[in-house]
């Protein structure tokens, strides 16, 4: 839950939101390397700067964060003391950027895992985020999406809250009419047939389209700017 007083950082390129899970050092040097504006939450400060970076921002309760005093001589740092919300959503309120990454937010522990897909229907129709992690990258997508995959190549489409699909094009198990939902029936391990591929939602229901890690780029590219 958002503070009616709640401080904002802005940010006019991609910016990637660290936590405290697993995070690849050498992909935040890539990020880094390709403009991308590193913002810890809380003990995700130390996780970039584990890899050599310093973060433009960390922001969080700070309780997991190494020493505080010593990050506040290097880079901005926000306390926000409030435990209603975590750390994620910490970093998503009081931020904003044309297309926002999520690293460290899931695996390593179930609980932050759940957390963190909560933030994300939470804030999926606010802003463009994409989680990452060591195997996948998710966009929440908000209506259609389209984009090129190679035959066989696994697109999973995951229902953050219920969803009905209108119809889906180039995927070998065509998602036409399909109400997809949490404990119901899933879109885990589809494949592409190769070439394009249209996923059409009847409305606005925030869903995951998940894809391998390995096709970061090639979804950021997909993703337009959301106003800040």
């Amino acid at each position: 839950m958002q503070p009616a007083d709640a401080l904002i950082v802005v940010f006019d390129r991609p910016m990637a939101i660290v936590g405290g899970g697993v995070v690849d050092p050498h992909l935040l040097v890539e990020l880094a390397q390709r403009g991308v504006a590193l913002v810890g939450a809380d003990g995700g400060g130390d996780a970039i700067g584990a890899a050599g970076l310093v973060p433009e921002l960390i922001v969080g309760d700070l309780d997991s964060l190494s020493n505080r005093v010593i990050w506040a001589q290097r880079t901005r740092v926000l306390h926000i003391a409030e435990q209603i919300s975590t750390d994620f959503q910490k970093a998503l309120y009081s931020t904003r950027a044309p297309v926002t990454l999520a690293l460290g937010m899931t695996g390593k522990r179930l609980d932050h895992t759940l957390a963190a897909l909560s933030a994300v229907l939470e804030y999926a129709p606010l802003r463009k985020l994409v989680l990452v992690d060591e195997v996948d990258v998710a966009l929440a997508a908000i209506g259609p999406e389209a984009f090129v995959a190679s035959r066989g190549e696994r697109v999973s489409v995951h229902p953050l809250a219920p969803v009905r699909f209108e119809y889906s094009t180039g995927l070998l198990y065509p998602l036409d009419g399909l109400r997809l939902e949490p404990g119901g029936l899933l879109g885990t391990s589809n494949e592409g047939i190769g070439g394009r591929v249209e996923i059409v939602p009847v409305d606005d229901t925030p869903w995951l389209l998940i894809l391998g890690k390995e096709r970061l780029w090639d979804l950021l590219g997909m993703t337009s700017p959301a106003a800040p």
